[in-house]
């Protein structure tokens, strides 16, 4: 089962428990514990994927850990992946997952999206996103307002975390001193805010395709 199924998807397949969805992409992350064993596990890797797989594939290799990103959903490599992390004996932490993105709310996005992808070096997708094009940086997007709201901070950030770690996620930062403005929209994403009204986001894959 390969290409672009969706989430749900994915998780109903056998074989990706280690991975989890987040918007576009679905991730896992394997602790190592020593480079020489994460050099080990993304040396497999790179038998493991063809060409054409390669091109949906992101590796970021630490001393501690490899964290795996592919932006097509396929179970047949994300299962491969996981069967070789087991063999050399990686464990997976989907607690170590996530994925963030930076947004902003802005009244005219065709004229303000022009100076953010210039001054950023990003690349663009639709109308109101732009991309690292090396991978390495979080994405940034525009959020269509109604009208100006100056009492209002403009910029938050989306943070994608694993559908079963949101909860502990929210709980974590409410009792930092944080305090829940929004579930409307949720198990989509819950907005929260700090101790002077900046805001975030937390969203799963739940209920998007």
């Amino acid at each position: 089962m390969t290409g672009q199924i969706t989430a749900a998807q994915f998780h109903a397949a056998d074989g990706v428990e280690d991975w989890r969805s987040l918007y576009h992409l679905v991730s896992a992350y394997f602790a190592t514990g020593s480079l020489s064993k994460g050099i080990a596990l993304v040396d497999e890797i790179g038998r493991l994927a063809d060409e054409a797989q390669q091109q949906h594939l992101t590796v970021d290799l630490r001393d501690t850990g490899v964290t795996v990103s592919l932006n097509r959903r396929d179970v047949s490599l994300a299962r491969r992946i996981s069967a070789a992390a087991k063999e050399l004996g990686l464990p997976a932490d989907p607690t170590a997952v996530q994925l963030i993105n930076v947004t902003l709310d802005a009244l005219a996005g065709a004229d303000v999206l022009p100076f953010w992808q210039a001054l950023l070096g990003y690349r663009q997708i639709g109308d109101d996103y732009l991309f690292d094009p090396s991978r390495r940086s979080p994405g940034f997007g525009l959020q269509p307002m109604d009208e100006a709201r100056p009492q209002r901070n403009r910029l938050h950030l989306d943070i994608a975390v694993p559908h079963d770690q949101a909860e502990a996620r929210i709980a974590a930062a409410l009792a930092a001193g944080g305090h829940l403005v929004s579930d409307a929209h949720a198990p989509m994403w819950w907005v929260l805010a700090d101790a002077e009204g900046n805001e975030a986001c937390v969203a799963t894959w739940v209920g998007r395709a």
